[in-house]
Parts: structure tokens; sequence; C-alpha cells
């Protein structure tokens, strides 16, 4: 008989096989298993027994055993597809456990200040500075995610065109992103700079050292600069964090185009497309995560209420 743990990881098996990543997920439901290997001895997965393994780690997060149970219930009805005795506890048992916190909006004297930093970093004159410096006004002049710009290769950025080819994005999606005239340029001498100091090497963003950057090195220099520019979360909605530097880019798109009275509804899809966002929902979410969004959008429908002028597209 197989192991709590060896059917999880059929379970994996099976999810990524329809191209599903499940990172953080899979850590949870690997645990999931090897709890249950020790709290059972093969017996039938009760909703008492998935409960006590949800509540086990002691959290200040309200939201976390909500989470946690929510994680491993696809597990759940997969495993209750071959026993037909396996519980499966109904949504909601402990929370709905997905509510997101606000992400923080940078202002412009932030992200003046961020790029300023960079060019502190040590070394002086190295190529970390310059990295730094160029890969957050990328994040913020499209909107990648971290992980998706740090992928990308020497002959994924088409400088002459204009166009970034991200591959292997989120839920393992490719999409080509046009990038404004404006950032030709800075990119044009970040390569001449880079490949002076770094002439070896087929990863866009790389610095002395490092020809493949990784997440956790940009996020050390990232919270060293945080800490030098003493940005906490104090007067904020969260302390501010690298991917907010994406969020900045697509509330401030949101914004321009309700203060150039274009509906967002109209124009929504598009940078759902551009974002890499699998469900436009996921664009809307912006919509009631930030205050002045919210409150543009409050004044739109009092205008509609009134029967003011629709918006034109």
């Amino acid at each position: 008989m197989k192991t709590f743990s060896a059917r999880v990881e059929d379970y994996l098996s099976l999810r990524r096989s329809l191209g599903c990543r499940l990172i953080g997920q899979a850590v949870l439901l690997r645990d999931f298993g090897r709890f249950l290997d020790r709290a059972m001895d093969g017996g039938t997965i009760t909703t008492e027994v998935v409960i006590r393994w949800a509540q086990a780690p002691q959290s200040k997060d309200p939201d976390q055993t909500a989470r946690r149970l929510g994680a491993v219930r696809g597990f759940l009805r997969y495993q209750a597809g071959f026993d037909g005795v396996t519980e499966v506890p109904p949504p909601g048992l402990l929370g709905c456990g997905i509510r997101r916190k606000p992400p923080h909006i940078y202002s412009c004297d932030e992200v003046q200040d961020l790029l300023r930093a960079c060019g502190r970093l040590e070394p002086r004159g190295g190529l970390r500075p310059h990295t730094c410096r160029t890969l957050f006004s990328l994040l913020l002049a499209t909107g990648l995610r971290i992980s998706e710009a740090l992928h990308l290769e020497d002959s994924d950025v088409d400088l002459e065109a204009g166009v970034l080819t991200v591959r292997d994005g989120k839920f393992g999606k490719t999409r080509l992103v046009p990038i404004h005239p404006t950032a030709s340029p800075p990119l044009r001498r970040y390569v001449r700079h880079r490949d002076r100091v770094m002439p070896r090497g087929s990863a866009f963003f790389r610095w002395e050292g490092q020809p493949r950057l990784a997440y956790f090195h940009v996020r050390t220099a990232f919270i060293k600069l945080r800490r030098r520019l003493g940005w906490t979360p104090d007067g904020r909605s969260r302390q501010p964090r690298i991917h907010d530097l994406r969020h900045t880019m697509a509330v401030s798109c949101l914004v321009r185009w309700y203060k150039e009275g274009i509906s967002p509804d109209r124009r929504i899809a598009h940078l759902a497309t551009y974002l890499g966002h699998v469900e436009v929902r996921d664009t809307y979410w912006y919509m009631s995560a930030v205050p002045e969004l919210a409150s543009i959008a409050s004044e739109r429908f009092a205008r509609f209420a009134t029967g003011a002028p629709e918006e034109r597209s």
C-alpha cells in the first residue's frame, strides 16, 4: 500500500502534467502527506485530521489555517476518487483564506529615491548598481513579474522592434510584451556597460560573479536599499516589496485611463493580457484593493447614477 506521501507525489505529477506548477502548494501538500504518514496508519482521512493539520502552525495571520485547508482540498478530492471514503472538508469551513493585502503603490518620489539608491550599491561603477537600476525601471515600465524579468535571455530582448519575449511565464505561458520607445535607449546603455564589464553570458540581467541572477540575489540587494531608505510599513498599506513595482505599473495605467476619460471596462482585457493575467478578474482586483482607484471608481459610478455622459473609449 502506498504511503500518503507517495499519493501526494502522484497527485502533483498529475497536476503538473496538466500545466500547473504548484510551487508553494507543493510544499504544503508534502508536509500534509508526511503528517498523515505520522498521524495515521493507512486509515481513512477524516475532516478532524485535516483540520488538526491545518491548525497546527502558530501564526498571527488569521487566514493561514483557511489557506492551508484550501491548499489540500484538491488532493483530498483526488484521494476520495480512489477510496470513496476520504472526507473532503467543505469550502469556507475555516474561513475564505483568500483575502489579499493591498499592495504598496510607489509614489514618484519613492521611485526616484529607489533608482538613485541603486547607484550607491557596491561595487561603485560595477555592474550591480546598473543592473538593479535597469531591472527595477523595467519592472515599473512593463509590469513584468520579477521571475519573468530574471529569466530573460539576450535573445528575448529585441530592442530594434521594442518587444520582449517572456517565455514560460506563470502557468507556463509565453507572451510578447511591447515596450515604450523611451525604454529602449536605457536598455541599450545597460547592455553596452554590461558587455564591457561581463562579456560572457546569455542572461540579460547579470552582475559580477552571477552570470544568471536568482530572485534571492535581487531580493537581498532590494532589502539593503529599503533599509538605507528607511522604508517601513508605517504609514503605508505594507512594507514596499519588489513585486509592488508591478502593482504600481498596473495602477498607474488604470488611473491614467480614468483621468483621460477612458472606460477601464473597455480596455482592461488588454491590460490583463499585457500583464500575463490568466483571468481578467485578477486585473479588476486593483480597483478594489487600491484606495485611489476605489475612490475614482465611486466618482465614476456617481456620474453614471446622475446621468452624466459616458466616458469615451
